[in-house]
């Protein structure tokens, strides 16, 4: 079986709802819960590139700390990179890595896409 991760925050119920949904499917995930081990800046980029979106795409753009560090008018990849690096609560979640492919898991139905 292909190796399954999720980067997880167990205190998020969409993150939850993703982990109990694997553990239904009998998909045995390693668990990275991102807030306690941040990825690393090339592990983000490499998530950017296996979901084919924007680093904006992938913060969480509701986040007090967005506004405090005023990302909404930063264009600059590599600066909102820079940002989710040192502060990785912006990191959308949950995110499901399989085969060199991931989903965000919002709306859940990402997730189930790509167990398919």
């Amino acid at each position: 079986m292909s190796k399954v991760t999720i980067w997880h925050n167990p205190r998020c119920s969409k993150s939850r709802n993703a982990l109990a949904l694997l553990e239904e499917k009998g998909v045995e995930a390693e668990v990275l819960k991102y807030l306690e081990t941040p990825p690393s800046r090339e592990e983000i980029v490499e998530m950017l590139k296996m979901l084919g979106i924007s680093a904006r795409a992938l913060m969480r753009t509701k986040e007090a700390i967005y506004k405090e560090l005023g990302l909404k008018d930063v264009s600059d990849e590599d600066a909102l990179i820079d940002a989710m690096v040192e502060n990785p609560k912006l990191i959308e979640r949950p995110i499901v890595i399989k085969d060199g492919k991931a989903a965000i898991g919002r709306p859940i139905e990402n997730i189930v896409d790509l167990l398919q």
